[in-house]
């Protein structure tokens, strides 16, 4: 039988406090001195430090000691109306109108108005699936302008008893009349691993480096020059071994990716000592990848997957090339990833 809790915003304060403890979890609720509400969900392995009321944004993510999420300039969560304002998270969810780099063109902000949404509702689950334990944090966010749009987003993270992995989960519902643009991405800000190798073990099609340079890449003669290289052989970029060259940032979009049986594609983030980040996700749900990678003073990625219904070039760029997709009134569409840690023996495992 699973257990819903409802959450308030008076459950959160200065002090820390527990609201819920299990044989297999904990959850306990926090605010930060910014005044951004946090819950800590915990299991054997490890915690995430979710915003339960912006965004239900992923802040931290720290599985077996090892910190997976990007380094980067907040030392905590922001108030903030876009995500610019307080770019320092493990995971935001992008979209849902309009995603990626606005051109000179666009007017929506950076990957849209959901990372940082003021949510509706916030809920905890607790209970049995057919995998077995969770413990699951969901909430609701209603966006409506008017004579404009109106959607229900229901996004969720699920963390399973003694397990690095954890499931993210989006549902959009169009609640108006008429179709709604959809662009979404589960956007994962890994943390860069010196020496870490790219791993897919089914492959994809096709490697394209970005051609195009928004307006926050300030390029170098070093990252032109290496970029006219890496555009003619994407694919020999295997290796996080040459950090100088990854200022400004670099990203390569992912044609053809290739499924298991069961209709996931995999990568992983394979670590010199073993062990890995992994992410799964379907295809059939998300039919762009991109993969993004940075390393300055201030910031250090390697978002080794980034799974989307476009790709991350602004609403005009892909509206042209026909990457929107349409969600028709009343329709819902729904997206899952599965991501986080694993230790060295189950990489060995999953590989085999």
């Amino acid at each position: 039988m699973n257990t819903r809790i409802n959450l308030q915003p008076s459950q959160f304060g200065e002090a820390r406090k527990t609201l819920l403890e299990s044989e297999a979890f904990t959850v306990s609720s926090s605010v930060y001195p910014s005044g951004v509400l946090a819950l800590e969900l915990a299991n054997s392995r490890g915690r995430l430090v979710v915003l339960p009321y912006l965004g239900q944004m992923i802040w931290s993510a720290v599985f077996d000691g090892c910190d997976l999420t990007m380094s980067n300039l907040f030392s905590q969560p922001r108030p903030s109306p876009t995500v610019i304002g307080t770019y320092g998270c493990f995971m935001f969810h992008s979209g849902l109108l309009r995603n990626g780099c606005p051109s000179p063109e666009d007017d929506h902000p950076l990957h849209g108005e959901m990372p940082c949404a003021a949510m509706d509702r916030a809920w905890l689950e607790v209970g049995e699936d057919s995998a077995g334990g969770f413990l699951r944090l969901g909430g609701e966010y209603e966006y409506a302008q008017g004579f404009g749009d109106r959607y229900l987003a229901t996004p969720s993270v699920t963390l399973r008893a003694d397990s690095g992995l954890f499931d993210i989960a989006m549902q959009v519902t169009n609640l108006a009349g008429k179709p709604m643009d959809l662009m979404y991405m589960a956007h994962m800000n890994y943390a860069y691993v010196d020496g870490a190798r790219f791993i897919e073990p089914l492959g994809v099609e096709r490697v394209r480096l970005r051609s195009s340079v928004p307006a926050h890449v300030k390029p170098t003669p070093a990252w032109t020059e290496y970029m006219q290289v890496l555009a003619k052989d994407p694919e020999q970029f295997t290796c996080l071994d040459q950090p100088r060259l990854y200022d400004p940032e670099i990203v390569f979009f992912f044609d053809g990716v290739r499924a298991d049986d069961s209709g996931h594609a995999h990568f992983l983030l394979s670590h010199p000592d073993g062990a890995a980040f992994y992410t799964r996700y379907r295809p059939d749900q998300f039919d762009h990848a991109a993969r993004w990678i940075l390393h300055n003073p201030d910031q250090q990625v390697a978002a080794f997957v980034l799974p989307s219904t476009c790709e991350p070039e602004g609403y005009r760029a892909e509206s042209a090339k026909g990457h929107v997709r349409s969600l028709a009134a009343g329709a819902t569409a729904d997206f899952c990833v599965t991501t986080g840690y694993l230790s060295a023996a189950e990489q060995q495992a999953l590989i085999r």
